[in-house]
């Protein structure tokens, strides 16, 4: 029992999810009836495996800030995952492309389910061109590192990691990607989508920016706090958003009840934050040495399908939020394997100096 209640243990980590996953399925099943149940799961699993790889940069990124940070991350934090990032900013973003205002567009989503979900998939081009070059910049800051030392798909990491001599060249990549989609997108939406491009480039260097000054007064700090810790709470944030707006897009694919989508996405947001808590308290990132390289190969291959559906070429949701997973699990098993290889060659070498020594003698 002791073990249990370990603030390490899955179950500890896990049990608040699930007991509120369970009490909004049979909130689900009470009032929308049994077949709306089946709904809510695939809403849930749409969410965690759209979101996996969210949950691995959360957990390096959280590892860093203080107590009270990472509190705030998993208590406001989550109202702002769940209300804020999967509710309030699809309105925002209706109320935007449709200039109705926010009463309106509110009435809409919880009357006219139909309306606002058309409403919504027509600004599906902005959502994609700033949400697809925000995780691109994930990406190709990561492998852009030159203080990288651990590559895990070494020839491609290698050379990527050379640019990051550059200081501008990612910048020169996004306003080229950013230029190429202007050139070559639907006309109809051209000017928005080279905006929200270039509004995704500036979102990620402005947060870079912003923790970069406040982590340079903390450099010597192995915990976060203030400002800085602030600055990463921000980003976590922002990129939540990046990773959901997609999500509900395609929740609309499944259900146009609004109230549905914000209890099956929201019940998958608390599975992420407990995954995130899992993987910082146990550090997971340590023991699979290659699981970060994974989920940025993920973030960058979701930010390509982003800006791929701007050509209206629309994969199975199925398949977009298998991509994520499809990474991690191999990088999982491509670190269990460098590890037991490691292993049996200590082993080897120990039992080589052991037998040379016998024969010394």
């Amino acid at each position: 029992m002791k073990k249990l209640l370990h603030a390490h243990h899955p179950f500890r980590i896990f049990l608040v999810s699930a007991l509120l996953t369970i009490g909004l399925g049979a909130w689900t099943v009470y009032n929308k009836g049994l077949e709306a149940l089946w709904l809510f799961v695939v809403l849930v699993l749409l969410e965690v495996t759209f979101s996996f790889d969210n949950a691995v940069i959360n957990s390096r990124i959280l590892a860093r800030m203080s107590k009270f940070w990472q509190t705030m991350f998993l208590t406001v934090g989550i109202i702002t995952a769940v209300f804020v990032v999967r509710f309030i900013l699809p309105i925002v973003i209706v109320m935007l492309s449709s200039q109705h205002d926010f009463i309106n567009v509110l009435h809409m989503a919880l009357h006219q389910p139909a309306a606002y979900s058309a409403t919504l998939h027509s600004a599906a081009p902005i959502i994609n061109a700033f949400g697809g070059t925000f995780l691109l910049m994930i990406g190709i800051s990561y492998f852009m590192d030159r203080n990288k030392d651990l590559y895990w798909l070494e020839r491609i990491e290698k050379m990527m990691s050379r640019f990051g001599r550059y200081e501008v060249f990612k910048v020169f990549v996004m306003l080229l990607v950013a230029m190429g989609l202007y050139a070559t997108a639907d006309p109809a939406h051209r000017e928005a989508i080279l905006a929200a491009s270039v509004l995704g480039t500036l979102v990620h260097l402005a947060l870079e920016l912003f923790g970069d000054y406040f982590s340079a007064r903390q450099s010597h700090a192995r915990v976060l706090t203030g400002m800085a810790a602030f600055a990463s709470f921000v980003y976590l944030d922002i990129l939540d958003a990046s990773f959901s707006l997609d999500g509900v897009i395609g929740a609309f694919a499944i259900t146009n009840d609004v109230i549905l989508i914000i209890a099956g996405l929201g019940a998958g947001a608390l599975w992420v934050r407990s995954l995130t808590v899992y993987l910082t308290r146990t550090n997971k990132l340590a023991k699979y040495r290659y699981l970060e390289h994974g989920a940025h190969w993920a973030i960058l291959a979701l930010g390509v399908v982003m800006l791929v559906k701007l050509y209206h070429v629309d994969p199975p949701e199925w398949f977009v939020g298998s991509i994520g997973l499809i990474f991690i699990a191999t990088a999982i098993g491509s670190s269990v394997l460098e590890k037991t290889y490691a292993d049996h060659r200590k082993k080897r070498s120990i039992a080589q100096k052991i037998k040379t020594r016998l024969i010394g003698r």
